[in-house]
């Protein structure tokens, strides 16, 4: 069993819909970010009106970048419908035929970007970028780039891109850890098809979870920064700022009955933002740790009433994040953690909620240790845990040391006697755990469709799709069957 930070997931319970629109460096070298002041937040709040906006706007709209996403949609599976509408600003009118027909020089989606690095690094949304076979960046000043992914990260909604310019405008990091409720924010992105459009607000709350990011991964990270700055469709990706224009979080998501402003806007805070891109950057891929328990949000009382109903159980609500159970040679067992726990503190951060422990734990890497406090029947208890990847590791991973199956993005397994006699096939295996944004996921393979052949070879298990990729380095011919019984053919490049 993978190891997981919780085995139900927490999400606010809302009306209407949620639509998408660090750690310290450990010495190592992050160049192109520059760290801000712990109280760089607070600079200016008292007076936060007139021309302390024009100051942090003057500051902010250079660095705030149109992404134009590019894809081939008679070819591609469409990503979930109301998310491309509500969250790239979809300029064919929201119908899934016209978008198909849409010319080919016309872009799929619109999103915004923020330049991190006078080198030309972007932070954006996973979702502005995905499935796009070219991305065009278009800078306030109206000029255009076409630009190289560098990574995403599903689990977050984070994504990196580079562009080849030098001395650009950028941005700041702040730490989020010290923005306060009710402090001055802009909020400046691309909404609508306008241009460098700049709101104000305040931070509404932190640490909300909208149960929005399991959409895209089966391990969110969840604990936004709520904000009333107005927030619309294109604004994905863009920058929320303090009053001085450093960086505190990326728009990612609205919460709406309309899918259009309502006073609900959501961010991935700007720590956790600089540790994905930081990781993209760095190793390829991001590194996480995981504690390796299922949890249950004690905050959360509809999820503690449907677990006392299932489990015969007698939980109360309040602070906390209750095991459930620990993953077999995981951190959290090796520290001696167990089912009935109730864990209420990572190092200094009290942990009331789920989102404060899919945080405090998602921002560490592997290797990391961190001080955990839990309650056993009523008494704390504080230990120090090793944490892990996925795999059990404890060591950073580059792109070289994922598996095939890790590369492309899904999980194989063989096909009964049954299915290849109903679908008429001599060879085949079954997609499992497709991931979203993955290779497989691209061409349009999702979970139970049937891979008959890769790269003119049949297949009849996940050592036989091992053994013809490993080490392959060109473009794979991936064949299979869809939900329908149709027999594809598409391609990608081995990453």
């Amino acid at each position: 069993m993978p190891f997981a930070l919780t085995g139900v997931i927490s999400g606010a319970t809302v009306f209407g819909a949620s639509h998408y629109f660090g750690s310290e460096n450990n010495g190592e070298d992050f160049s192109y970010f520059t760290k801000a002041s712990k109280n760089s937040a607070f600079v200016g709040m008292g007076s936060a009106v007139g021309d302390d906006f024009v100051k942090a706007s003057k500051t902010t709209v250079p660095a705030v970048v149109t992404i134009k996403n590019y894809q081939d949609r008679s070819s591609q599976r469409m990503p979930d419908q109301d998310m491309f509408d509500f969250f790239f600003g979809n300029p064919f009118g929201g119908n899934q035929q016209r978008q198909q027909q849409a010319p080919k020089n016309m872009p799929s989606g619109l999103g915004s970007g923020v330049i991190i690095s006078p080198d030309g690094y972007i932070i954006s949304n996973n979702h502005v970028v995905a499935g796009a076979n070219k991305l065009e960046v278009v800078l306030s000043n109206k000029k255009s780039y076409i630009a190289t992914l560098v990574g995403t990260d599903p689990n977050t909604d984070i994504s990196l891109l580079k562009i080849e310019e030098k001395g650009l405008p950028y941005l700041n990091f702040a730490n989020s850890d010290m923005v306060e409720v009710g402090q001055w924010v802009l909020a400046v992105g691309n909404p609508l098809g306008l241009n460098s459009t700049v709101t104000a607000g305040i931070i509404s709350a932190k640490g909300r979870s909208i149960d929005i990011l399991s959409q895209q991964s089966r391990t969110p990270i969840e604990s936004f920064i709520q904000t009333d700055a107005a927030i619309n469709p294109g604004n994905s990706g863009g920058a929320l700022v303090n009053v001085n224009g450093d960086l505190i979080g990326i728009n990612t998501a609205i919460q709406s009955k309309t899918g259009y402003y309502e006073g609900y806007g959501f961010a991935v805070p700007s720590n956790l933002a600089r540790k994905i891109v930081e990781d993209i950057k760095k190793f390829g891929l991001v590194q996480r740790g995981f504690l390796g328990i299922g949890s249950l949000d004690l905050s959360n009382d509809m999820q503690v009433a449907a677990y006392n109903q299932k489990n015969k159980a007698n939980l109360k609500v309040g602070d906390g994040v209750y095991v459930t159970e620990t993953t077999a040679k995981s951190g959290a067992e090796d520290a001696g953690i167990r089912a009935g726990d109730i864990v209420t503190k990572i190092d200094d951060t009290n942990i009331s909620s789920f989102s404060d422990l899919s945080f405090a734990i998602g921002s560490r890497r592997p290797g990391d240790k961190v001080t955990v406090t839990y309650l056993r029947n009523g008494k704390p208890n504080t230990v120090s845990v090793t944490l892990k990847d996925q795999k059990g590791g404890t060591t950073a991973r580059s792109k070289d040391d994922l598996t095939v199956t890790e590369k492309i993005g899904s999980e194989f397994e063989p096909l009964s006697d049954r299915v290849k006699t109903d679908y008429g096939l001599e060879s085949g295996v079954l997609a499992k755990n497709v991931t979203e944004g993955g290779e497989m996921d691209k061409i349009g393979v999702v979970d139970n469709f049937i891979v008959m052949e890769i790269n003119g070879k049949p297949v009849n298990s996940q050592k036989d799709v091992e053994k013809i990729l490993n080490g392959y380095k060109g473009n794979v011919q991936v064949k299979y069957v869809d939900s329908y019984g149709r027999i594809t053919t598409r391609g990608f490049k081995m990453p």
